[in-house]
């Protein structure tokens, strides 16, 4: 796999973090939160010039972009592969990509999914966790790092059953909590602690395809306790803790990052 952009400044050797659906949104926001912790980044974007562009931006060096589709498994070990060969034993994955399905604006009802539709979205959301834990598990498994760490990334849609989310996003988002959770009891004796976060109302290009094209309203920020919108960076945060050696005895939860959107 090429490299598709590369911070070659950095010269003392850090843990190593995979982020997917690096090339904007959250995944973008991870990359420079890690990225400021110390951490040298792998960005994977299904659009390889976006990852690329997002290490090249990064604080410290030695970050590098890769092209990865995670619901591709050839594609899904291609990356692994290279990012431990250019960079070295990938410590945290961070399982963000995602994907939403829109019909003319809108959420499709169950009706109008169609099954390449829900296969899409499964493929995607929660296929692709899949496909990365299982390459980080069997990885760590013959070469163990220190304080390893899985962070997945579902969703409140999941936990309310959507806010102009489909069912297939829903569901798809719904498997990474239960997937996590398997993750973190396999992962235990490898030293590697998995859990989720679940992002709420949170104001980024995804969130205003949901919203059809309409952006944050008032009325979506006053249904948030904290009077706000959540912004990319306060989801960052939390992973970020999720993936310091700050988290050793967290694991197998789901940590919401709602404003007080869902309390439980």
């Amino acid at each position: 796999m090429k490299r598709i952009g590369r911070n070659d400044r950095r010269e003392s050797v850090s843990r190593i973090a995979l982020v997917t659906g690096g090339g904007r949104g959250i995944g973008q926001e991870v990359c420079r939160v890690l990225a400021g912790a110390g951490l040298t980044v792998a960005a994977a974007d299904i659009d390889g010039a976006a990852a690329g562009r997002t290490a090249a931006d990064l604080p410290g060096g030695g970050h590098t972009g890769y092209a990865a589709d995670v619901a591709d498994e050839a594609s899904v070990e291609t990356l692994f592969a290279a990012a431990e060969r250019d960079l070295g034993p990938v410590a945290v994955l961070v399982c963000n990509a995602g994907k939403l399905l829109l019909h003319e604006g809108r959420r499709p009802l169950i009706a109008e999914t169609s099954l390449a539709n829900w296969q899409d979205m499964l493929g995607v959301n929660a296929t692709g966790t899949f496909l990365c834990a299982r390459a980080f598990l069997r990885l760590r498994a013959g070469r163990p790092v220190a304080d390893g760490r899985v962070v997945t990334v579902s969703s409140v849609a999941a936990q309310l059953g959507g806010y102009n989310a489909s069912a297939a996003y829903i569901a798809a988002k719904a498997a990474v909590i239960g997937l996590t959770k398997a993750i973190a009891r396999e992962g235990a004796p490898l030293g590697i602690t998995a859990n989720a976060v679940a992002p709420g109302l949170i104001d980024t290009d995804m969130m205003k395809l949901a919203a059809g094209g309409a952006g944050a309203t008032p009325a979506s920020a006053a249904n948030v306790p904290l009077g706000r919108l959540g912004r990319p960076r306060d989801v960052a945060e939390a992973v970020a803790f999720l993936a310091s050696p700050a988290s050793a005895y967290v694991t197998g939860t789901t940590l919401d990052v709602n404003g007080g959107y869902r309390m439980q």
